[in-house]
């Protein structure tokens, strides 16, 4: 009953009336607007703000403005911390704003937007769907409506949707449309593509709603020219779509290295206590000891009252005048440096894809510097490694091989090579392309076996066929694969030219016959393969089969033992060169056996019990002695320089996975062709367990048993760490694999401690294909390698169905395909070729990678220098707050003196130059390890800046000690030794940078030679006289620099200080490729050349692959795709002529 239907939904029931839009506003449903971004024009400034002040340093120097605020602890003004406050809080909120895209959002086209729950609309033809919409009628037979799902499941064969009976008549007649006041009751939104369940009540019957019924958003309208449709279902409109809700969350994205900075700033935190803790306890020891006797000379304010308090404030005051421990300048200057190397990959015109007029864009720039660091990249199949085109490669007919010759390689075809030529026949398709003439030939000459070849080719399908114009004919292809074998037979002289339910309309080099359509023996998952029985004009019963050649070989006749040997090693040819092949053959049928087949036909077919097995008993009775004609070699034709960028990517230890909804043969096939898989690997493990156990066995049982005991290390190490986050150890296989998991077995790996199992093997293999996945599995399995490995994440697609991992890889990159704009929009890199994936990663994200390590490193080293000299200086000062340098060197060290040079390093630096980054991706390594800076590299960095500091204080301090100019005036004072140490340490982080940098430029020695002899302009500047005359307060180093500067002994000094700091770094980095090389250091010379012994046998391997849905078969036989509706009961031609269908289309 209805209501018992009610009652069983697991959530809240959901109601709609059609073209009532008052009664469904007051249920509040969703409108179809889709917000990819994270930002609104209201919530902005709180979240953005929210976001930087997680960052520990700008949290810091909040605190720091309000400490500014307290008179008493304060040495510097207010202004001094809140100026560069808001410079570097306006400068991330634009550039967030803007890499958000929040502003500029906008839908394409505002109808889509203001469409709402029971509105009716019209789809045409080739338009994408844009809400979960019920199918109400179809400019086809039967409310029939063709769709294509691949932005939803990876899939390019075509899907047949059908309306129900009571709507499918309402067809394109605005009057009953509008009229139509249906009520739809169904369950509350959920991310089930293939589930729906609903009831229409339409003139007081109730309906049964169905997944077949619903057309979802994502999917488009092929070969139909209009349908309409209700905005119903799950009411999935906007967010509530089944699409919507398969694509995740939004995250704020931020780096390993954001991270890092965050524990080092906290370290920092500490260190600085720690520092001003101390220098607080000497000021409260020299306040008691001699700061108490001398207040006549040195009072103390009137809010002091002893030694303690004094030290408490002091205790702030250096908390203050040490804040460049942590410099603000340092987020400011990562931004910098990020925009820049973003707007390199902009404009990059090796990644500029001119057919598309389409470049490289980085719609982020926070996350450059982790492309360096990428150690597992997941990819979508269809449209991502492929460009969604079958092309009729090759073939073997009768034991010889037709297709591209042995002297006509892939790589050598250019558009000057020479096609065949098929302008004989005037039905061919222009658009046909083949480079052997031996096989026009031989059909010119009427070789019998080449023309049974393609008569079976033109006969066994489910291709409907569309001739609009005279001798314009428009294939209708269930799957591209049957789409390019129809058009091969076409063109070479067998033209599939109409057909009906019972009748086959072939033009035979230029003759017409027609074929009596027997039953077709449809195609299945199971079977892998399909027949068709007709009776041709001679009068004689044939049956045409294609299929697996796994299969067809167990089929064949004895006789034709000699022939499978042949067409079997062309098979393994075809397999080898990555091509997706089907066996073809034939059986000429006796007819008084086939009238007795016929009458077991419909026995089977109208069987209550065990319907499905007769059927396929039956099958099995005529498929059987076949004579076997050939083999078809079809190349699913990848994008350019897809095998060859994975191939770098693996020797970057790169792992490639293949995350795709198409068919596991498929994904095989392409697998093969794209050097993930190899055909010398040790074994290609199939994951497809039903349940949990058999899971788990089929996980580990092959390639690394003792991982199924409890002494197994990994399996000790995870028992006694079960707190959560842990990280899985890296673990070594026992040889070279590849793994392949479906959807269903993955459900299972994915739950409970099965999670830790999977993700364990699938990390030892060479290569792992995940196929018939939903988006949603497809980002649990990033995010399952996110929990438990300690390593960066890249996912790359171009559908809708791909957004979800997008958004949960660290970086996650949109292909501007075939497939919508979805998976751009939500990208962090947008990029038209698959090829352009390894510059980005091994150019620019190490590159990137490189520059802000050795940012990082020099940034933290120039800084600790300069702000521990104020710390030594405290123990000659009394511990009196007093700082070390002159006012103004404090204001323009960070933002002038130091900042050009390091940005001139952090932006143009090249260790290698891009030509030798591609040619040897081991370079890579370093990045995945994050080698170059870490927290070992940061206490180096603070080791050798506490070094740099005690040279540049003591030794200007011991040397000018108790000197005297000529004339017999000290030149030991206060403002003279200020000016040698500043002087000093300019000039040393100025060398320290010129040996880091190992790409120079114009720019890069104007900026780092410039600064330094800025320094000494401005120094002159400052210190003049007339400045000093007319602000004596603010300009107080009168003279300074022209009386010091001008003795010798000062330069050499600064000449010893230099040679100090620097020469132990010299000697470490001379030393260090000596006593501590790296893997990298020493890369081998590529072998050009391959010696004859590395050449070994292939192992078998069928490359079948058929991207067919069974069903198509008895939608024909049925006639309801025919465009004549005549009077006929199709009932029963749907049980005779192809039981064995599995079709949910109730027969009118």
């Amino acid at each position: 009953s209805f209501s018992s239907f009610l009652s069983s939904f697991s959530e809240q029931v959901r109601y709609l009336q059609a073209n009532s839009r008052e009664l469904n506003s007051t249920f509040g449903y969703p409108n179809n607007t889709i917000k990819t971004s994270r930002y609104s024009v209201f919530n902005f400034l709180p979240l953005n703000l929210f976001e930087q002040f997680q960052r520990l340093a700008n949290a810091y120097f909040l605190i720091l403005l309000f400490l500014q605020l307290i008179p008493q602890i304060s040495p510097l003004a207010w202004y001094t911390t809140v100026i560069p406050l808001m410079v570097v809080l306006s400068i991330t909120a634009v550039k967030d704003a803007i890499d958000d895209g929040s502003f500029s959002y906008r839908i394409k086209e505002d109808k889509w937007m203001n469409i709402q729950v029971g509105d009716i609309i019209k789809l045409k033809n080739n338009q994408p769907v844009t809400a979960d919409v019920l199918l109400l009628s179809s400019s086809e037979p039967y409310g029939l409506t063709y769709i294509e799902t691949a932005e939803l499941d990876g899939e390019t064969n075509l899907k047949v949707k059908q309306s129900i009976s009571v709507t499918s008549n309402l067809e394109d007649n605005l009057g009953l449309l509008s009229s139509f006041d249906g009520k739809v009751r169904c369950e509350s939104p959920n991310n089930k593509l293939d589930k729906f369940t609903g009831i229409l009540t339409f003139k007081g019957k109730n309906y049964t709603l169905d997944h077949d019924k619903l057309l979802l958003r994502g999917c488009i309208i092929r070969n139909t020219d209009w349908c309409y449709g209700l905005l119903v279902s799950l009411f999935h409109l906007g967010p509530d779509t089944k699409l919507m809700q398969n694509c995740g969350k939004s995250t704020f994205k931020r780096t390993h290295m954001d991270h890092l900075l965050n524990v080092l700033v906290l370290w920092i935190f500490l260190f600085l206590g720690g520092m001003c803790f101390i220098l607080a306890i000497g000021h409260g020891i020299w306040e008691n000891k001699k700061g108490y006797y001398f207040q006549d000379f040195l009072p103390w304010e009137e809010f002091v009252s002893s030694s303690v308090v004094s030290a408490i404030l002091t205790f702030w005051s250096y908390f203050i005048i040490l804040n460049t421990m942590v410099p603000i300048s340092l987020y400011v200057s990562v931004e910098i440096i990020r925009l820049g190397n973003s707007f390199y990959i902009n404009w990059d015109r090796k990644m500029y894809y001119a057919p598309k007029n389409t470049p490289a864009q980085a719609r982020t720039t926070t996350l450059n510097e982790e492309l360096g660091q990428v150690k597992y990249v997941f990819s979508d199949k269809t449209g991502t490694l492929t460009q969604n085109i079958m092309i009729f490669n090759k073939c073997s007919i009768n034991g010889i091989i037709y297709g591209m010759r042995n002297h006509i390689s892939k790589k050598a075809i250019t558009e000057e090579t020479e096609k065949v030529d098929f302008s004989y026949n005037k039905l061919a398709d222009p658009k046909f392309s083949f480079y052997d003439n031996t096989l026009v030939e031989a059909m010119k000459k009427g070789d019998h076996w080449v023309h049974l070849f393609f008569l079976s080719l033109s006969l066994c399908h489910t291709v409907m066929s569309e001739e609009k114009v005279e001798g314009k004919l428009v294939y209708q292809a269930q799957s591209p694969d049957e789409g390019a074998l129809v058009t091969a037979a076409r063109n070479f002289g067998f033209v599939f030219r109409s057909r009906t339910s019972e009748t086959i309309m072939v033009v035979e080099m230029g003759e017409t016959k027609v074929y009596q359509l027997l039953a077709i023996l449809d195609f299945s998952a199971v079977r892998k393969r399909m027949s068709v029985i007709v009776r041709t004009p001679e009068d004689r019963v044939m049956l045409f089969c294609k299929g697996a050649d796994t299969i067809l070989c167990q089929l064949l006749h004895p006789s034709c033992r000699s022939l499978r040997d042949v067409t079997m090693e062309h098979l393994d040819d075809f397999a080898f060169e990555g091509l997706r092949t089907l066996m073809v053959a034939y059986r000429e049928v006796d007819n008084a056996f086939y009238q007795a087949w016929s009458k077991k036909h419909s026995e089977a077919c109208l069987s209550l019990e065990n319907r499905e097995d007769k059927i396929s008993d039956v099958y099995r009775e005529m498929e059987k002695d076949l004579m076997l004609l050939g083999a078809t070699a079809i190349e699913d034709k990848l994008q350019d320089g897809v095998p060859e960028t994975i191939t770098t990517l693996n020797k970057a230890k790169i792992k490639i996975w293949v995350l795709t909804g198409d068919k596991q043969e498929t994904a095989v096939n392409i697998a093969y062709a794209c050097n993930i898989f190899e055909e010398e690997m040790d074994g290609i493990f199939i994951v497809e367990g039903k349940n949990d156990e058999t899971v788990r066995q089929e996980l580990r049982k092959k390639m690394k048993p003792e991982s199924l005991l409890e002494s197994d290390p990994v399996n000790t190490y995870l028992n006694t760490k079960p707190q959560m986050p842990f990280r899985i150890p890296e673990e070594v296989p026992n040889g070279n694999y590849g793994l392949i998991i479906n959807g269903y077995s993955l459900a299972y790996a994915l739950e409970g401690n099965l999670e830790l199992e999977l993700l364990r093997t699938v990390c030892m293999c060479k290569g792992v294909i995940c196929c018939r996945m939903t988006p949603l599995q497809k980002a649990q399995v990033v995010e399952l390698m996110k929990r438990y490995k300690e390593v960066v994440t890249l996912a790359i697609g171009d559908g809708a169905n791909d957004v979800s991992m997008i958004k949960a890889a660290h970086i996650g990159i949109g292909i501007t395909g075939q497939e919508g704009m979805q998976a751009m929009l939500n990208s962090d890199y947008a990029i038209s070729q698959f090829c352009y994936l390894q510059r980005l990663l091994l150019v620019h994200g190490r590159w990137s990678y490189n520059r802000m390590c050795k940012f990082l490193s020099y940034f933290f080293y120039k800084n600790f220098a300069f702000t521990l000299m104020h710390f030594w200086y405290a123990f000659f000062s009394g511990f009196s707050a007093q700082t070390v340098y002159d006012t103004w060197f404090i204001t323009f060290y960070n933002l002038v003196y130091t900042s050009l040079p390091v940005l001139s390093l952090s932006l143009f630096d090249q260790d290698v130059n891009e030509t030798w980054s591609l040619r040897f991706p081991e370079l890579y390594d370093p990045g995945q390890h994050n080698l170059y800076f870490n927290k070992k590299e940061f206490v180096k960095c603070l080791v050798r800046g506490i070094y740099s500091s005690f040279v540049l204080f003591f030794i200007p301090m011991r040397t000018i000690h108790n000197s005297v100019h000529s004339d017999g005036k000290e030149i030991s004072d206060y403002q003279s030794f200020s000016l040698l140490v500043q002087t000093a340490l300019l000039c040393v982080v100025t060398v320290q940078i010129a040996l880091d940098t190992t790409y120079w430029t114009l720019i890069s020695h104007i900026f780092t030679w410039g600064s330094l002899g800025f320094y000494f302009c401005i120094l002159f500047l400052l210190y003049s006289d007339g400045l000093c005359l007319m602000f004596p307060n603010v300009f107080q180093f009168l003279g300074v620099a022209r009386n010091t500067l001008n003795l010798p002994q000062m330069w050499l000094i600064i000449i010893l200080s230099v040679v100090l700091c620097i020469l132990p770094v010299i000697g470490y980095r001379f030393l260090k490729p000596l006593f501590w090389p790296n893997s990298w250091s020493c890369l081998p010379l590529p072998r050009w050349i391959k010696t004859l012994s590395s050449i070994h046998t292939r192992p078998r391997r069928s490359s079948y692959a058929f991207s067919h849905k069974q069903g198509f078969g008895a939608l024909i036989t049925s006639g309801k795709t025919m465009k004549d509706k005549t009077s006929i009961i199709f009932h029963l031609n749907y049980c005779i002529k192809s039981p064995n269908s599995r079709s949910s289309f109730s027969p009118i």
